[in-house]
């Protein structure tokens, strides 16, 4: 009998079920880390950033197991196509086709009334 009031035989089988759930538990973090380091590889690439080696390691060692979840995926790969037609010059002119010019029109003579009127108050040679 031990100090716990267990048997050797009892001791043994506790001990060799705290390292199964230890090397559970380490398998589980190395997968976590795989799957950051493999969201962080994404998110590298999308904004041309440089290469991390720790990441690219960290993604081999655990090799087909890293599922990214999809929501992240999503928020990576998503954004990207609405940004990059934001910015070219199509998508600008896109944005034109889809406005109404009479509304367009009206808002930049409001605007202009406006801003004249303000420049008007300010200064008194106008």
């Amino acid at each position: 009998m031990s100090q716990d009031g267990m048997s050797r035989e009892e001791y043994e089988e506790y001990q060799k079920q705290m390292v199964e759930e230890k090397m559970e538990r380490d398998a589980e973090f190395n997968t976590k880390k795989a799957e950051r380091a493999c969201l962080r590889t994404c998110l590298r690439e999308k904004y041309r950033l440089p290469k991390r080696e720790q990441d690219e390691i960290m993604i081999q060692q655990a090799g087909d197991d890293i599922d990214v979840p999809e929501e992240l995926i999503k928020m990576v790969d998503g954004e990207q196509p609405e940004e990059e037609e934001k910015e070219s010059i199509m998508g600008q002119m896109q944005n034109l086709q889809n406005m109404d010019m009479e509304q367009l029109k009206e808002k930049a003579q409001a605007t202009f009334v406006e801003m004249k009127s303000k420049a008007e108050e300010k200064c008194t040679v106008m």
